[in-house]
Order: structure tokens, then sequence, then C-alpha cells
């Protein structure tokens, strides 16, 4: 959310003579003022954009990095918590995120579908065909093709003369097509999560299914994990038995009490889909699973709650006229059932588009074929990423001559925080033509599993260790040991 300061410390700066104003302001996750401006990108001049600036501190020597947002739906303003990762970065370059056209605060084009959203595919296709019939010409006119050029506008109102672009998950479809239609306004690009042009990135159970697969192996290899046995057998069983009762008496994430709307199946799957984006939340799901498989659902619960204002953050209406123009106009139910044989996702996810697409009636708006460019190009890629796997990186982007590829290893969707990424991202930036040294990538791990209710085991065996419990076991403390050990090592029997 983000917070225009009003005491009397926080006037707007003059603006510069060819220039827009700006307001100073903060955004949550970075704790540093920005500037804020509203720049019109209409030729009436009615409809204008939010955009947040965080300034360089030494005065912005080099050319500014554009963050793009994801989803599509997602708002760049949300993005502010990337800065403190991209604090150095910071030092020399102003970082501008920018709202698309029906996202965030630029109008945000939401359909009421916020963290109220229903449970149900049926209420949330109705809600949807609802907002539809109630906008007018509005989901006709929202698309790829206006956002670059948007961006394009803000450009040039913001006086750079070039400009680097980070864009995350969708927001890399947005930063290679600014690259095709404004090639010489573009200095580099930095990509992760990578979605090329001419990829279905909609057709993700199969890559799911793989980020799962990775999972089982990483927990395989880990004494703690392992004990959990055949987890992802219990995954199968839990999705293919859940019945009424289950979704009805399923505990709510946050007050423990039984949900107010019956969870489904296919929420469940959802929840495990979508907690494979983030390694830590991944790292959770043996243990919750082999508790469910026992009738304890809490924890199983806990990790639906994670997310539970993820789709809240979209706005549902930018996020379903570009999909329904731009990716589900070009899948094919062949492609669906392909994709989804054999998954434990099946097409839980993908429906929720081809369902909603059907009371979402934009026309097609293919893409060209991509033409060569020459930019520098950064891919940063998880190698147990559910959606956007490295592959995509690999096989879709022959176009490209100048690019080096970071694969994050069990690293999940978006790695540009995660361990020596952001220097590398700094470096890339700085010496675009030199190649980057990779080799820091190997320090990066997976997050501890959870061992029980109380999360990871905090310490591993050691002999110390050993000799204090032998010690405690001597004088007595045999009993209390035991409890302690069982509660590490997987929770209640």
């Amino acid at each position: 959310m983000l917070v225009v300061a009003t005491s009397l410390g926080a006037q707007a700066e003059p603006a510069a003579s060819a220039g827009p104003a700006a307001e100073t302001c903060y955004a949550d996750g970075w704790s540093e003022s920005l500037r804020c401006y509203r720049i019109p990108v209409s030729a009436d001049g009615e409809v204008a954009l939010s955009v947040l600036v965080a300034p360089a501190v030494n005065g912005g020597q080099r050319e500014p990095l554009y963050l793009l947002a994801g989803g599509p739906g997602q708002a760049a303003s949300d993005l502010a918590r990337l800065l403190n990762p991209l604090r150095k970065l910071n030092r020399g370059r102003d970082i501008v995120m920018v709202d698309r056209r029906g996202g965030g605060r630029s109008d945000a084009f939401d359909c009421g579908l916020g963290a109220e959203t229903p449970a149900s595919i049926e209420r949330f296709v109705g809600k949807l065909a609802t907002c539809y019939q109630a906008s007018g010409e509005r989901p006709l006119t929202i698309n790829s093709r206006q956002t670059v050029d948007d961006l394009e506008t803000v450009r040039k109102a913001l006086g750079h003369s070039q400009i680097s672009l980070w864009g995350g998950s969708w927001g890399t479809r947005t930063a290679l097509l600014y690259q095709q239609w404004y090639p010489e306004s573009l200095q580099s690009l930095v990509l992760d999560g990578v979605a090329p042009i001419d990829t279905k990135v909609f057709l993700a159970a199969s890559a799911t299914e793989s980020a799962l697969v990775a999972l089982q192996q990483a927990c395989s290899d880990d004494p703690v994990c392992a004990g959990f046995g055949d987890w992802r057998a219990q995954l199968d069983t839990l999705l293919a038995s859940w019945g009424e009762e289950q979704a009805r008496n399923f505990p709510d994430p946050l007050t423990g009490k039984t949900v107010d709307e019956p969870i489904e199946a296919w929420m469940l799957a959802g929840a495990v889909r979508t907690a494979l984006y983030d390694p830590g939340a991944a790292a959770q799901l043996p243990f919750a699973v082999a508790q469910a498989s026992r009738g304890n659902y809490a924890p199983l619960s806990g990790i639906v709650g994670l997310f539970a204002e993820m789709e809240g953050a979209m706005a549902m209406g930018l996020t379903f006229s570009v999909a329904c123009a731009e990716e589900m106009n070009r899948i094919s139910a062949e492609e669906i059932a392909s994709d989804a044989a054999g998954t434990f996702i099946g097409d839980g996810f993908i429906r929720v588009f081809s369902e909603g697409c059907k009371v979402w009636p934009v026309p097609a708006l293919p893409y060209e074929a991509p033409q060569p460019r020459h930019h520098p190009v950064l891919l940063i890629s998880g190698s147990a990423d559910p959606i956007t796997p490295p592959k995509y990186a690999d096989e879709q982007l022959a176009y490209l001559d100048h690019k080096q590829h970071l694969v994050v290893r069990g690293g999940g969707h978006i790695n540009s925080a995660r361990g020596c990424v952001p220097d590398l991202i700094l470096e890339f930036l700085d010496q675009p033509q030199v190649p980057l040294d990779q080799e820091c990538l190997a320090d990066i791990q997976r997050p501890p599993f959870t061992a029980g209710n109380y999360g990871p085991a905090l310490l591993p065996r050691v002999p110390e260790a050993d000799s204090r419990l032998a010690e405690e076991q001597q004088s007595g403390s045999e009993s209390a040991g035991r409890e302690v050990a069982r509660e590490v090592e997987g929770g209640s029997p």
C-alpha cells in the first residue's frame, strides 16, 4: 500500500522545467521516502499512472532500473520491498516502479475480487461475469501493447534517455515486448522467472509436478524430512479422497475455527502449488502433508493462510483482460489435457482461466514472432520453479545473442533477493559485457525442512550435543529428552 506523506515537511518537490511534479511518499516494505508522480498517458490527459521512484543515493549517474510486476495483475508499487536487497544498486541508479493501467494505484481494475474472493470456481466466475457486463469497453482496452506504450510515455516524461528493465514472472514478458517495440530506449534487461513471448506459460501443470518431484528428492536426502515417509503418496491420497466433511471442517488459517466456506480439493492442490513458489513455504509441505494424513489439518491450513492475500493483490479485471487475449486464446483443450496428465494439480490452476475467459470475451491479441535483439540480458531461474522453469530461458530465447543465465539450485519462482544474486545483478548492470562469476550461487541452499510443530530442527546432531544429552540422561532427564526429540523429529505420533 502506498501512503503519501501529509506532514508539513512532506511538501511536493518543485517540478523541473519539462518534467512532472513529485510528492514525497512511502510504500509498504521500504522504510525510506520515495518520489511519487501522476503521469498522464492518454491523449486527453485524463488517464494518469502512479509512478514511484527510489532516487539514487549519489544522484543517479547511471541509467535507471524500472521494475515490472508480474501476474498479469500485480502492482509494481507492491515490489517496493525488493528495494531492500537492491539497496547497493540504488546507490547509483534511480529505481522506478510504474503501476500499469488497471493495476495498483493506477485505477485498479479488481472487479471487487480482493481478499473476499469466493472459494468456489462457479461463484468466482459469476462475479467475474457481472464485472465484465458492468465495465463497458474497459476489458477490451487493457493489453500489453498499451502497457508498453505507456511505459515509453513514462520514460520520456521522466527525462530518461535509456533505461534498463527488471521483470519478474509476467513482468519478463512485458520487458521482452518492450525490447521488441522500443529497442532504442533500452540499455539492458534483467529477467527473473522468464516467460518468453512464444511460450504458453499458463500450461504449468507439468512444471508444477517437476517442482514437487524436486522437493521429494531434496526431502529424501534430508535425514529429518525422510522420516516422514512417502508423503507424496499421502498427498495424492488426500486429494483423491477429499470429501465434503473434510472440506467443511477444515480449520481457518487465522482463527483455527471451522472455515466459513468449504475448502475444496482443487484449493488444497492450489495451495501446494503456490507453496512451491517459495522454498521456505515448500520446506513446510512434507510435514504438513504427513500430519494431514493423520487427520491433523492445522499445519496444512497454515500453508493455505500463507498465501491468503496473494490472490487479493491481483487486479482481476486486468488479469483476465490480458490473460484471455494473449495467453488463453492460444491454448487448446488438448494441450491442457496433455499438460495436466499425471500431475497432482491436474487442470486445477488453468481451469480458473478456462472458465473465466468464457465470461470475459476479449478478442485474441497474438504476438508477432520476436526479432533478433542485441541488448545485454541477464536471465535468472530457479531449478524448482513451478511455472517458469529454466528450460524456458534456455530454449525459447534464441533470438537474443547477448545473454547470461543464472540458475539457483532448489530455487522457486523469483530469486533476485536470494544470496549473492543482488550482487550479480549489480555487476551485470555495471559491466554487462563481462561474464559473471557464478560460483557464489552454490552457496544458496534450500531452507531447512520443517521438522515438527515448532519448525525446523534447531541444531544438527554433533558429538558435543550427544555428550550433553548423555549427561542429561545420566542425571535423570531421559524422559524429558525423549519428549524434545519427538517434537523436533516429527511432531505428534
